[in-house]
């Protein structure tokens, strides 16, 4: 027997009421499959429709598909409502304040060794030094021999020394930057080369990699006392007015008369530097006349000077890239 028109209608409005009902995507889910899943109330019509002729066939099939077509416009709808709640009641919950101070963004910052590079090059350009860089791969010429290393001194040694091919050095000073940058240049001139070097030491104050800032002043009547008096103010510069220096004989290759300098430092002396009267052959490797010119060189530790500064107990905390040292920095 065909299906009624009316009681297709009232089947009609059974859904859309059970439907309206839904309060949740799992209660519409529900009541969908009780009106148009495989054992849903359209679906058994659809199943009775079968053993009728052709002209009720259609007709019934025609009614079906209009109420199959009506429950899935009022699912949509319902759905899109019960979504559109949710984001009302989200929005509701978690409502933005934008009358409220924005949150400051997290800025970058230099990393400390940076800070200091910085700072010691504006206190030297201050003084009329120039800024001079050199490479980290250097020829054994540059790095050793144009800088009165004999054959046989024990920095050559590969205990002391990182060797790359081609008979070049990672640079173990930044002093080669004297040689590249005296050779073909006339004095009177000052600069300064800071940059990273490579030796092998490793402990608390000791790092393969550090960094290292070398001065260099020639002129005619460029002496010792000049290097003392350089040296003090920049101890002073450093420590303090009050600083404790005292300065020891050394020997380096490049210098001669030699001196390291040591300053008092939390009950103990601390070295800060070497430093030294140019060497006449290294003025005269350059291709500078020592017989006229005459000049002081120093080198000192970027780092340790950081580590002072920032109270850093360990070299390797500055560069082991801990967010949290770095932060408190």
């Amino acid at each position: 027997m065909a299906q009624p028109a009316q009681d297709l209608d009232a089947l009609l409005r059974e859904a859309e009421s059970a439907i309206a009902a839904a309060d949740s995507q799992q209660a519409l889910n529900e009541a969908r499959a009780r009106f148009l899943g495989k054992k849903g109330s359209v679906s058994a019509v659809l199943r009775g429709i079968g053993g009728l002729d052709g002209e009720a066939r259609a007709r019934v099939g025609k009614d079906v598909n209009r109420v199959k077509g009506a429950i899935e416009a009022a699912v949509t709808a319902r759905r899109e409502g019960l979504a559109s709640s949710a984001r009302d009641r989200d929005l509701a919950e978690h409502r933005l304040d934008v009358t409220l101070p924005a949150s400051a963004p997290r800025a970058g910052r230099l990393h400390p060794v940076s800070r200091m590079e910085a700072e010691l090059c504006r206190y030297f350009q201050q003084l009329g030094y120039d800024v001079e860089d050199g490479p980290e791969v250097e020829t054994d010429h540059n790095n050793f021999g144009a800088l009165n290393f004999p054959e046989d001194h024990p920095a050559r040694d590969l205990q002391d020394t990182f060797f790359v091919e081609g008979g070049h050095v990672l640079r173990t000073h930044t002093s080669n930057v004297q040689i590249r940058a005296m050779t073909g240049k006339q004095p009177p001139f000052r600069f300064i080369a800071p940059g990273r070097v490579f030796r092998h030491d490793l402990d608390a104050t000791h790092f393969p990699m550090f960094h290292q800032m070398e001065a260099v002043c020639v002129g005619e009547s460029v002496s010792f006392a000049d290097l003392k008096g350089s040296l003090c103010g920049f101890a002073r510069y450093l420590f303090g007015d009050d600083v404790k220096m005292r300065f020891r004989a050394h020997y380096f290759p490049f210098t001669e008369p030699s001196a390291e300098m040591d300053v008092w430092w939390q009950g103990r002396w601390l070295e800060i530097m070497g430093s030294g009267m140019i060497h006449p052959r290294v003025l005269a490797n350059c291709g500078i006349d020592p017989e006229r010119w005459q000049g002081f060189a120093f080198g000192f530790s970027i780092d340790r000077p950081a580590m002072i500064r920032f109270g850093v107990p360990n070299i390797r905390q500055l560069f082991e890239g801990d967010v949290r040292i770095l932060e408190q920095l």
